[in-house]
Protein backbone atom coordinates (compact mmCIF):
# COMPACT_ATOMS: atom_id res chain seq x y z
CA UNK A 1 0.00 0.00 0.00
CA UNK A 2 1.02 3.47 -0.62
CA UNK A 3 1.10 6.47 1.86
CA UNK A 4 0.43 8.93 -1.02
CA UNK A 5 -2.46 10.77 -2.88
CA UNK A 6 -3.25 8.70 -5.83
CA UNK A 7 -3.77 11.38 -7.99
CA UNK A 8 -0.53 12.99 -7.15
CA UNK A 9 0.98 9.15 -7.76
CA UNK A 10 -0.64 8.54 -11.03
CA UNK A 11 -0.24 12.71 -12.46
CA UNK A 12 2.48 13.48 -15.43
CA UNK A 13 5.66 14.95 -13.79
CA UNK A 14 5.82 18.54 -14.16
CA UNK A 15 8.93 20.11 -16.24
CA UNK A 16 9.22 24.03 -15.40
CA UNK A 17 11.57 26.18 -17.15
CA UNK A 18 14.41 28.08 -15.13
CA UNK A 19 12.99 31.48 -14.46
CA UNK A 20 15.07 34.38 -13.60
CA UNK A 21 14.92 34.40 -9.57
CA UNK A 22 15.04 38.18 -7.48
CA UNK A 23 12.43 39.55 -10.29
CA UNK A 24 10.48 42.52 -10.46
CA UNK A 25 7.19 41.56 -11.23
CA UNK A 26 3.27 42.99 -11.66
CA UNK A 27 2.01 40.24 -9.23
CA UNK A 28 3.73 37.83 -7.01
CA UNK A 29 1.27 34.52 -5.94
CA UNK A 30 2.12 32.96 -2.91
CA UNK A 31 0.99 29.33 -3.34
CA UNK A 32 0.80 26.62 -6.30
CA UNK A 33 -2.52 25.05 -5.73
CA UNK A 34 -5.99 25.55 -7.99
CA UNK A 35 -6.45 28.79 -6.30
CA UNK A 36 -2.33 30.10 -6.80
CA UNK A 37 -2.00 28.77 -10.27
CA UNK A 38 -5.67 29.63 -12.07
CA UNK A 39 -4.76 33.76 -10.55
CA UNK A 40 -1.60 33.08 -12.30
CA UNK A 41 -3.08 32.00 -15.70
CA UNK A 42 -5.88 34.59 -15.59
CA UNK A 43 -3.62 37.53 -14.80
CA UNK A 44 -0.84 36.64 -16.73
CA UNK A 45 -3.17 35.91 -19.91
CA UNK A 46 -4.64 39.82 -18.88
CA UNK A 47 -0.96 41.02 -19.37
CA UNK A 48 0.41 41.08 -16.20
CA UNK A 49 4.03 39.84 -14.80
CA UNK A 50 3.43 37.17 -12.79
CA UNK A 51 5.49 35.15 -9.95
CA UNK A 52 4.60 32.44 -8.17
CA UNK A 53 6.24 30.75 -4.89
CA UNK A 54 5.23 27.51 -3.69
CA UNK A 55 6.68 26.39 -0.50
CA UNK A 56 6.87 22.14 -2.16
CA UNK A 57 5.88 21.22 -5.19
CA UNK A 58 2.74 22.12 -7.47
CA UNK A 59 -0.29 21.05 -6.34
CA UNK A 60 1.36 18.84 -3.78
CA UNK A 61 -1.45 19.75 -0.81
CA UNK A 62 -5.37 20.49 -1.04
CA UNK A 63 -5.56 20.83 -4.44
CA UNK A 64 -4.11 17.53 -5.00
CA UNK A 65 -5.18 15.47 -2.08
CA UNK A 66 -8.90 15.65 -2.11
CA UNK A 67 -11.87 13.13 -3.66
CA UNK A 68 -11.65 14.71 -7.48
CA UNK A 69 -15.17 16.03 -7.24
CA UNK A 70 -16.15 18.96 -8.81
CA UNK A 71 -19.49 20.00 -8.43
CA UNK A 72 -22.51 22.57 -8.17
CA UNK A 73 -23.92 23.70 -5.05
CA UNK A 74 -22.41 24.45 -1.80
CA UNK A 75 -20.92 22.82 1.51
CA UNK A 76 -23.83 23.44 3.14
CA UNK A 77 -27.82 22.45 2.36
CA UNK A 78 -29.43 24.91 0.39
CA UNK A 79 -32.65 25.17 2.38
CA UNK A 80 -30.58 25.89 5.43
CA UNK A 81 -28.73 28.05 3.74
CA UNK A 82 -32.31 30.33 2.83
CA UNK A 83 -32.90 29.87 6.39
CA UNK A 84 -29.61 31.36 7.50
CA UNK A 85 -29.60 34.26 4.66
CA UNK A 86 -32.34 34.41 2.58
CA UNK A 87 -33.48 33.39 -0.66
CA UNK A 88 -31.57 36.36 -2.78
CA UNK A 89 -28.18 35.35 -0.67
CA UNK A 90 -28.73 31.86 -0.95
CA UNK A 91 -29.54 31.82 -4.50
CA UNK A 92 -26.06 34.73 -5.11
CA UNK A 93 -23.88 31.87 -3.52
CA UNK A 94 -25.38 28.60 -5.57
CA UNK A 95 -25.02 30.52 -8.59
CA UNK A 96 -21.50 31.13 -8.16
CA UNK A 97 -21.00 27.41 -7.56
CA UNK A 98 -22.85 26.48 -10.63
CA UNK A 99 -20.55 29.16 -12.64
CA UNK A 100 -17.49 27.71 -10.94
CA UNK A 101 -18.01 24.22 -12.47
CA UNK A 102 -18.41 25.96 -15.96
CA UNK A 103 -14.95 27.67 -15.41
CA UNK A 104 -13.37 24.54 -14.53
CA UNK A 105 -14.92 23.23 -18.04
CA UNK A 106 -14.04 26.16 -19.71
CA UNK A 107 -10.28 26.19 -18.74
CA UNK A 108 -9.65 22.65 -19.12
CA UNK A 109 -11.52 22.98 -23.21
CA UNK A 110 -9.31 26.47 -23.47
CA UNK A 111 -6.13 24.42 -22.94
CA UNK A 112 -6.92 20.87 -23.53
CA UNK A 113 -6.03 19.57 -20.41
CA UNK A 114 -5.96 16.00 -20.43
CA UNK A 115 -7.83 15.47 -17.27
CA UNK A 116 -10.60 12.25 -17.30
CA UNK A 117 -13.17 14.92 -16.90
CA UNK A 118 -16.72 13.56 -17.53
CA UNK A 119 -20.03 15.31 -16.59
CA UNK A 120 -20.90 12.60 -13.65
CA UNK A 121 -23.09 14.41 -11.27
CA UNK A 122 -23.57 13.74 -7.58
CA UNK A 123 -25.87 12.04 -5.61
CA UNK A 124 -26.30 13.14 -1.56
CA UNK A 125 -26.98 9.57 -0.02
CA UNK A 126 -29.38 9.73 3.02
CA UNK A 127 -28.19 7.95 5.67
CA UNK A 128 -31.28 7.94 7.68
CA UNK A 129 -35.27 8.25 7.03
CA UNK A 130 -34.74 11.25 8.56
CA UNK A 131 -32.20 12.53 6.63
CA UNK A 132 -34.53 11.77 3.52
CA UNK A 133 -37.24 14.20 5.04
CA UNK A 134 -34.65 16.70 5.13
CA UNK A 135 -33.61 16.08 0.97
CA UNK A 136 -37.06 16.25 0.17
CA UNK A 137 -37.01 19.76 1.87
CA UNK A 138 -33.69 20.61 -0.06
CA UNK A 139 -34.87 19.17 -3.58
CA UNK A 140 -38.01 21.53 -3.06
CA UNK A 141 -36.17 24.56 -2.28
CA UNK A 142 -33.92 23.80 -5.09
CA UNK A 143 -36.24 23.39 -7.83
CA UNK A 144 -38.32 25.91 -7.29
CA UNK A 145 -35.05 28.50 -7.14
CA UNK A 146 -31.73 27.59 -9.08
CA UNK A 147 -32.09 24.00 -9.80
CA UNK A 148 -34.49 22.58 -12.08
CA UNK A 149 -32.61 19.61 -12.89
CA UNK A 150 -32.71 18.35 -9.35
CA UNK A 151 -34.15 15.34 -8.86
CA UNK A 152 -34.90 13.49 -5.73
CA UNK A 153 -34.60 9.51 -5.67
CA UNK A 154 -36.45 7.07 -3.37
CA UNK A 155 -34.93 3.91 -2.23
CA UNK A 156 -36.42 1.72 -4.92
CA UNK A 157 -34.86 4.43 -7.87
CA UNK A 158 -31.44 5.00 -6.10
CA UNK A 159 -30.63 1.22 -6.35
CA UNK A 160 -30.44 1.41 -9.61
CA UNK A 161 -27.78 3.80 -9.19
CA UNK A 162 -25.75 2.09 -6.33
CA UNK A 163 -25.33 -0.96 -4.80
CA UNK A 164 -25.40 -0.51 -1.35
CA UNK A 165 -28.55 -1.07 1.03
CA UNK A 166 -27.26 1.49 3.84
CA UNK A 167 -29.49 4.13 2.19
CA UNK A 168 -33.04 5.42 2.29
CA UNK A 169 -32.68 7.79 -0.73
CA UNK A 170 -30.66 10.18 -2.26
CA UNK A 171 -31.08 13.76 -4.25
CA UNK A 172 -29.25 13.76 -7.57
CA UNK A 173 -27.74 17.11 -8.41
CA UNK A 174 -26.90 16.26 -12.56
CA UNK A 175 -24.48 18.71 -13.55
CA UNK A 176 -21.47 17.57 -11.40
CA UNK A 177 -18.29 16.96 -12.75
CA UNK A 178 -15.45 14.14 -12.29
CA UNK A 179 -11.93 14.78 -12.75
CA UNK A 180 -8.33 13.50 -12.42
CA UNK A 181 -7.09 16.68 -9.50
CA UNK A 182 -3.88 15.88 -10.46
CA UNK A 183 -3.59 15.74 -13.70
CA UNK A 184 -5.54 19.36 -13.79
CA UNK A 185 -3.01 21.18 -11.47
CA UNK A 186 -0.37 20.07 -13.87
CA UNK A 187 -2.33 21.24 -16.92
CA UNK A 188 -2.53 24.50 -15.18
CA UNK A 189 0.69 24.71 -14.24
CA UNK A 190 1.93 24.47 -18.01
CA UNK A 191 -0.87 26.90 -19.03
CA UNK A 192 0.58 29.50 -16.54
CA UNK A 193 3.96 28.60 -18.09
CA UNK A 194 2.72 28.95 -21.24
CA UNK A 195 1.26 32.35 -20.66
CA UNK A 196 4.36 33.83 -19.37
CA UNK A 197 3.82 33.20 -15.81
CA UNK A 198 7.21 32.45 -13.61
CA UNK A 199 6.55 29.29 -11.08
CA UNK A 200 9.40 28.78 -8.26
CA UNK A 201 8.78 25.43 -6.58
CA UNK A 202 10.81 24.51 -2.86
CA UNK A 203 10.51 28.39 -1.98
CA UNK A 204 8.62 28.35 1.23
CA UNK A 205 8.16 32.06 1.84
CA UNK A 206 9.73 33.70 4.72
CA UNK A 207 8.70 37.65 4.48
CA UNK A 208 6.57 40.02 3.08
CA UNK A 209 7.02 43.59 3.68
CA UNK A 210 5.47 46.54 2.39
CA UNK A 211 8.33 48.72 1.02
CA UNK A 212 8.32 52.83 1.10
CA UNK A 213 7.35 53.29 -3.00
CA UNK A 214 4.06 51.44 -1.80
CA UNK A 215 5.48 47.81 -3.77
CA UNK A 216 5.81 44.36 -2.06
CA UNK A 217 9.10 42.59 -1.05
CA UNK A 218 8.42 38.50 -0.81
CA UNK A 219 11.46 36.11 0.45
CA UNK A 220 12.17 33.14 0.12
CA UNK A 221 15.09 30.81 1.42
CA UNK A 222 16.84 31.77 -2.31
CA UNK A 223 15.47 34.68 -4.05
CA UNK A 224 13.72 38.47 -3.33
CA UNK A 225 10.97 39.38 -5.09
CA UNK A 226 9.50 42.63 -5.87
CA UNK A 227 5.77 43.22 -6.74
CA UNK A 228 2.72 45.97 -6.95
CA UNK A 229 0.24 43.41 -5.63
CA UNK A 230 0.66 40.23 -3.87
CA UNK A 231 -1.93 37.35 -3.56
CA UNK A 232 -1.69 34.97 -1.21
CA UNK A 233 -3.42 31.43 -2.13
CA UNK A 234 -1.71 29.24 0.34
CA UNK A 235 -4.76 28.40 2.21
CA UNK A 236 -5.22 29.72 5.71
CA UNK A 237 -3.15 26.67 7.68
CA UNK A 238 -0.46 27.00 5.47
CA UNK A 239 3.52 27.82 6.24
CA UNK A 240 4.88 31.35 6.58
CA UNK A 241 3.96 34.82 8.17
CA UNK A 242 0.73 34.37 7.78
CA UNK A 243 -0.73 34.41 10.97
CA UNK A 244 -3.67 36.67 10.63
CA UNK A 245 -5.27 34.14 8.07
CA UNK A 246 -4.47 31.18 10.57
CA UNK A 247 -6.63 32.43 13.21
CA UNK A 248 -9.44 32.90 10.97
CA UNK A 249 -9.20 29.22 9.07
CA UNK A 250 -9.80 25.72 10.92
CA UNK A 251 -7.10 23.69 9.43
CA UNK A 252 -9.36 19.70 9.66
CA UNK A 253 -7.60 16.57 8.28
CA UNK A 254 -9.18 14.70 5.66
CA UNK A 255 -8.84 11.26 4.45
CA UNK A 256 -8.91 8.52 1.82
CA UNK A 257 -8.18 5.23 0.44
CA UNK A 258 -8.16 3.71 -2.98
CA UNK A 259 -9.21 0.26 -4.07
CA UNK A 260 -7.25 -2.01 -6.43
CA UNK A 261 -8.67 -2.06 -9.76
CA UNK A 262 -12.76 -3.15 -9.70
CA UNK A 263 -13.71 -5.56 -12.32
CA UNK A 264 -16.39 -4.00 -15.15
CA UNK A 265 -18.89 -6.86 -13.17
CA UNK A 266 -18.28 -5.47 -9.70
CA UNK A 267 -18.56 -1.89 -11.17
CA UNK A 268 -21.69 -2.89 -12.60
CA UNK A 269 -23.02 -4.65 -9.62
CA UNK A 270 -22.18 -1.22 -7.19
CA UNK A 271 -22.00 1.92 -9.13
CA UNK A 272 -24.35 1.00 -12.11
CA UNK A 273 -24.54 5.17 -12.63
CA UNK A 274 -21.21 5.95 -12.11
CA UNK A 275 -22.08 8.86 -10.05
CA UNK A 276 -20.03 11.08 -7.13
CA UNK A 277 -21.51 10.14 -4.21
CA UNK A 278 -21.60 11.74 -0.48
CA UNK A 279 -23.36 10.71 2.71
CA UNK A 280 -25.31 12.88 5.01
CA UNK A 281 -23.76 12.32 8.11
CA UNK A 282 -21.66 15.04 9.51
CA UNK A 283 -18.54 13.04 10.10
CA UNK A 284 -19.81 10.97 6.53
CA UNK A 285 -18.33 9.48 3.62
CA UNK A 286 -17.54 10.83 -0.43
CA UNK A 287 -16.47 7.82 -2.91
CA UNK A 288 -16.31 7.74 -7.04
CA UNK A 289 -14.55 5.46 -9.08
CA UNK A 290 -11.78 6.53 -10.94
CA UNK A 291 -10.70 6.60 -14.20
CA UNK A 292 -8.79 3.06 -13.64
CA UNK A 293 -12.30 1.47 -12.11
CA UNK A 294 -10.50 1.95 -8.50
CA UNK A 295 -13.22 2.87 -5.58
CA UNK A 296 -11.78 6.18 -3.86
CA UNK A 297 -13.12 6.20 -0.27
CA UNK A 298 -12.55 9.53 1.99
CA UNK A 299 -13.90 11.07 5.04
CA UNK A 300 -13.31 13.18 7.57
CA UNK A 301 -12.59 9.92 9.44
CA UNK A 302 -11.43 11.70 12.60
CA UNK A 303 -10.98 14.96 13.43
CA UNK A 304 -7.08 15.02 13.72
CA UNK A 305 -4.04 17.36 11.90
CA UNK A 306 -2.74 15.03 8.55
CA UNK A 307 0.22 13.24 9.47
CA UNK A 308 1.41 9.39 8.60
CA UNK A 309 0.40 8.25 11.84
CA UNK A 310 -2.96 9.85 12.00
CA UNK A 311 -3.51 9.21 7.64
CA UNK A 312 -3.02 5.11 8.82
CA UNK A 313 -5.50 5.37 11.80
CA UNK A 314 -7.42 6.92 9.98
CA UNK A 315 -6.87 4.48 6.57
CA UNK A 316 -8.50 2.01 9.43
CA UNK A 317 -11.78 3.34 10.24
CA UNK A 318 -12.25 4.24 6.73
CA UNK A 319 -11.49 0.42 5.45
CA UNK A 320 -14.36 -0.66 8.31
CA UNK A 321 -16.72 2.35 6.67
CA UNK A 322 -16.34 1.30 3.59
CA UNK A 323 -16.95 -2.66 4.04
CA UNK A 324 -19.86 -1.66 6.16
CA UNK A 325 -21.23 0.45 3.04
CA UNK A 326 -20.07 -1.88 0.45
CA UNK A 327 -19.76 -5.97 2.59
CA UNK A 328 -19.11 -7.38 -1.64
CA UNK A 329 -15.47 -5.25 -1.11
CA UNK A 330 -14.27 -6.61 2.23
CA UNK A 331 -11.50 -8.81 0.44
CA UNK A 332 -10.39 -6.28 -1.65
CA UNK A 333 -6.62 -4.41 -1.50
CA UNK A 334 -6.47 -1.14 -0.99
CA UNK A 335 -3.92 0.82 -3.12
CA UNK A 336 -3.60 3.85 -1.44
CA UNK A 337 -4.43 5.50 2.16
CA UNK A 338 -3.64 9.42 2.46
CA UNK A 339 -4.18 12.15 3.97
CA UNK A 340 -4.42 16.47 3.91
CA UNK A 341 -5.77 19.65 5.01
CA UNK A 342 -9.13 21.13 4.54
CA UNK A 343 -9.28 24.37 5.36
CA UNK A 344 -12.51 25.57 7.58
CA UNK A 345 -13.80 28.85 7.82
CA UNK A 346 -16.48 29.10 10.50
CA UNK A 347 -19.11 29.33 8.28
CA UNK A 348 -18.26 27.15 5.36
CA UNK A 349 -18.33 29.52 3.06
CA UNK A 350 -15.16 31.08 1.33
CA UNK A 351 -13.33 33.97 2.61
CA UNK A 352 -12.23 36.62 -0.68
CA UNK A 353 -10.80 40.06 -0.44
CA UNK A 354 -7.88 42.20 1.25
CA UNK A 355 -6.25 42.37 4.11
CA UNK A 356 -3.31 45.07 4.95
CA UNK A 357 -2.90 45.18 1.35
CA UNK A 358 -2.45 41.83 0.62
CA UNK A 359 -5.51 40.51 -1.63
CA UNK A 360 -6.27 36.50 -0.61
CA UNK A 361 -9.13 33.89 -1.12
CA UNK A 362 -9.52 30.91 0.82
CA UNK A 363 -11.59 28.68 3.13
CA UNK A 364 -13.32 26.80 0.65
CA UNK A 365 -14.23 24.05 3.78
CA UNK A 366 -13.86 20.85 1.35
CA UNK A 367 -15.70 22.17 -2.09
CA UNK A 368 -12.59 23.49 -3.42
CA UNK A 369 -11.70 22.06 -6.44
CA UNK A 370 -14.06 24.35 -8.57
CA UNK A 371 -14.13 27.68 -6.37
CA UNK A 372 -10.46 27.72 -6.55
CA UNK A 373 -10.43 27.90 -10.15
CA UNK A 374 -12.75 30.09 -10.63
CA UNK A 375 -11.17 32.35 -8.01
CA UNK A 376 -8.36 32.96 -10.55
CA UNK A 377 -10.76 35.56 -12.43
CA UNK A 378 -12.36 36.98 -9.95
CA UNK A 379 -8.63 37.79 -8.03
CA UNK A 380 -7.79 38.83 -11.28
CA UNK A 381 -10.72 41.30 -11.16
CA UNK A 382 -10.13 42.46 -8.04
CA UNK A 383 -6.48 43.31 -8.61
CA UNK A 384 -7.54 45.46 -11.58
CA UNK A 385 -10.29 47.40 -9.41
CA UNK A 386 -13.28 45.40 -11.72
CA UNK A 387 -16.39 44.99 -10.59
CA UNK A 388 -17.15 40.75 -9.67
CA UNK A 389 -20.04 38.92 -8.67
CA UNK A 390 -18.37 37.16 -6.17
CA UNK A 391 -20.62 37.03 -3.34
CA UNK A 392 -18.27 36.94 -0.50
CA UNK A 393 -16.10 39.74 -1.46
CA UNK A 394 -15.47 41.45 1.83
CA UNK A 395 -12.80 42.43 4.20
CA UNK A 396 -14.62 42.08 7.42
CA UNK A 397 -13.55 38.37 8.83
CA UNK A 398 -12.84 37.85 12.76
CA UNK A 399 -11.05 35.41 13.71
CA UNK A 400 -12.14 32.09 14.89
CA UNK A 401 -12.08 33.06 18.90
CA UNK A 402 -9.43 31.30 21.70
CA UNK A 403 -7.72 30.27 17.58
CA UNK A 404 -4.25 31.07 18.21
CA UNK A 405 -2.97 28.99 14.71
CA UNK A 406 -2.58 25.34 16.33
CA UNK A 407 -6.63 23.30 16.45
CA UNK A 408 -6.50 22.52 19.78
CA UNK A 409 -10.21 22.39 20.26
CA UNK A 410 -10.51 19.90 17.05
CA UNK A 411 -11.13 16.39 19.41
CA UNK A 412 -13.96 17.86 21.47
CA UNK A 413 -15.34 19.28 17.30
CA UNK A 414 -15.31 15.54 16.48
CA UNK A 415 -16.96 14.58 19.49
CA UNK A 416 -19.86 17.53 19.02
CA UNK A 417 -20.54 16.27 15.35
CA UNK A 418 -20.18 12.12 16.40
CA UNK A 419 -23.02 13.80 19.11
CA UNK A 420 -25.24 15.06 16.22
CA UNK A 421 -24.80 11.98 14.29
CA UNK A 422 -26.50 10.09 16.45
CA UNK A 423 -28.84 12.33 17.97
CA UNK A 424 -29.89 13.28 14.28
Amino acid sequence: MKNTSYWLDTAPTLSLPESPANATVDTVVIGGGFTGLSTALALAKRGATVALVEAGTIGSEASGRNGGQCNNGTAQDYAGLVATYGEEKARAFYTFYNDAVGSVTRIVQEHQIACDFRVAGKIKLAAKPEHMEKLEKTHAALIQSVDPDAKLLDKSALEKEIGSGSFYGGLLTPNGVQLHVGKLVMGLAQACVQAGAMLFQHQPVTQVRKLNNQSWQVTTPVQTLQAKQVVVATGGSGPGPFSWFRRRIVPVGSFAVATAPLSDETVAELFPGNRSYVTSKNIGNYFRLTPDQRLLFGGRARFAVSNPKSDAKSGVILRQSLDDMFPQLASTKIDYCWGGTVDMSADRLPKVGQHDGLFYAMGYSGHGVQMAVHMGETMADLIEGKPSHCPWISNDWPAVPLHFGKPWFLPFVGLYYQLQDKLH
